[in-house]
C-alpha cells in the first residue's frame, strides 16, 4: 500500500510501555532495586511492558503505574503507517456520514502492548483488536500484526490497515445508531444474539471494503493488496478460528461470521464503493 508520512496522527494515543507509578526505591512486589533493574533490562530485550513482567514475578499482584509511553525505533514506521490509514480512513467518513444522516466525529486509535484499560473492560493482546464505544476508541497491540501474518496466515500492511477500517466501521455504527439498536435487539431476542452479531461484523467489513474502495480510486493500492485484505477476512472467519481450535465447526456459536461470508462483504464493499450496499441487516 502506497503512503506517505506526516507525522504521527493527531487521534493515535500511545500506552506502548508501562509507567513507574510502582518504582519506589525499595523495589516493586517483593523485588530489590537490582530485580528492578534486571526486569527493566529485559523489558526493553522483549518488548515487554515492566509492570506485566513484575505481575507475573509477583504472581499478579504487582502495583499499577501510569501509562507512559516509550518509543521504539523499531516499530515507528508501523505507528506512522497506521496513523496514517487511520487518517485516510477517517477522512472518508468525515464526508460520507452526513449523506447517511449523521456528523461524524473522529475516533482515538489506542496502541499498547500486553495489556491497558478500557471502558470496556480490560484489553490484553489475547483478545486482538476491538473498538469500544465507551469511550470511542480503537484499540489495538501492535503484536496482534505478527500474529496476524504468522499464526492466521494473513501477512501484508494492506491485511493490517483492513482490520483498523473494521474497527472504524464500528465507530460508524455507534455514530449511526446501529450499534445501540443492535444491542436492544439482542436484548429483546436472546435467541439471536450471536445472529445480530454476525451483521454487525459483517457490516463492518462491508465499511472496510468502502474505504478500500476509495484508496484504490486515489491510487493507494499496489498488486496484491486487496487480495491480502480478503485473506485477512478470511483468516478470522469464525469457522476458520474454531478449526484452528481443534474443535467442530458450530455456526449457533458464531458472532463474526464465516470467512466466506467476510469476503464476500469486504468484496462488496469494495466493488461498490456505496456504504448504502452494506445494508446486512435487511
Amino acid at each position: 500500500m502506497r503512503w506517505s508520512a506526516s507525522g504521527r496522527s493527531q487521534n493515535l494515543e500511545d500506552r506502548r510501555g508501562g509507567g513507574g507509578g510502582g518504582m519506589i526505591p525499595g523495589g516493586i512486589g517483593g523485588l530489590g532495586i537490582g530485580g528492578v533493574v534486571l526486569v527493566v533490562i529485559f523489558s526493553l530485550i522483549t518488548k515487554k511492558n515492566p509492570l506485566a513482567v513484575i505481575g507475573a514475578l509477583d504472581g499478579g499482584t504487582a502495583a499499577p503505574g501510569v501509562e507512559a509511553p516509550i518509543t521504539d525505533p523499531a516499530e515507528e514506521e508501523k505507528v506512522l503507517f497506521i496513523g496514517a490509514a487511520l487518517d485516510s480512513t477517517q477522512a472518508l467518513w468525515a464526508r460520507l456520514l452526513p449523506t447517511m444522516g449523521a456528523e461524524y466525529r473522529d475516533a482515538t486509535l489506542v496502541l499498547f502492548r500486553d495489556r491497558t484499560t478500557s471502558p470496556c473492560g480490560a484489553a490484553q493482546s489475547a483478545t486482538g483488536p476491538f473498538y469500544c464505544p465507551g469511550d470511542e476508541k480503537v484499540y489495538i497491540d501492535l503484536g496482534f500484526y505478527q500474529e496476524l501474518a504468522t499464526r492466521f496466515g494473513a501477512p501484508g500492511d494492506f491485511a493490517e490497515v483492513y482490520v483498523l477500517a473494521h474497527e472504524i466501521g464500528h465507530h460508524v455504527q455507534r455514530l449511526l445508531g446501529t450499534e445501540e439498536a443492535m444491542r436492544r435487539a439482542q436484548e429483546q431476542r436472546p435467541d439471536q444474539a450471536n445472529a445480530l452479531s454476525v451483521k454487525l461484523e459483517l457490516q463492518a467489513d462491508c465499511y472496510a471494503g468502502v474505504w478500500a474502495h476509495t484508496a484504490a480510486q486515489q491510487g493507494r493500492l499496489e498488486r496484491g493488496d486487496v487480495e491480502e485484505g480478503l485473506g485477512a477476512a478470511s483468516a478470522v472467519g469464525d469457522d476458520r478460528i474454531q478449526r484452528m481450535g481443534g474443535g467442530s465447526v458450530n455456526q449457533e456459536s458464531w458472532t463474526h461470521g464465516s470467512s466466506e461470508q467476510r469476503m464476500r462483504w469486504f468484496k462488496r464493499g469494495f466493488e461498490s464503493g456505496d456504504p448504502k450496499m452494506c445494508e446486512t441487516f435487511r
